[in-house]
């Protein structure tokens, strides 16, 4: 079993969900294609999108919603397809 922790690239806000009324991304146990969207960065009123970078089983956010977030720091985990 390969664990793939998701990191962030950029500084900023961290989305778990496109809006507010609506679910996170992603729940544990969710499958994940590659190129996914999992979350979104708000940067300087930019909302960039974290993306899976494979395929797999969504383990859990690392982080809570609307919280700053700071390069390399974990957003999430999957576990990875073989």
């Amino acid at each position: 079993m390969t664990i793939l922790t998701v990191e962030s690239a950029l500084p900023g806000v961290i989305f778990l969900s496109p809006s507010p009324e609506v679910p996170v991304f992603k729940r544990p146990g969710d499958a994940v294609s590659a190129g996914e969207t999992i979350a979104l960065i708000e940067v300087m009123k930019s909302f960039l999108p974290v993306e899976a970078e494979r395929p797999g089983t969504f383990l859990g956010y690392e982080v809570e919603n609307e919280a700053g977030v700071e390069p390399g720091e974990a957003i999430c985990r999957i576990e990875v397809t073989p």
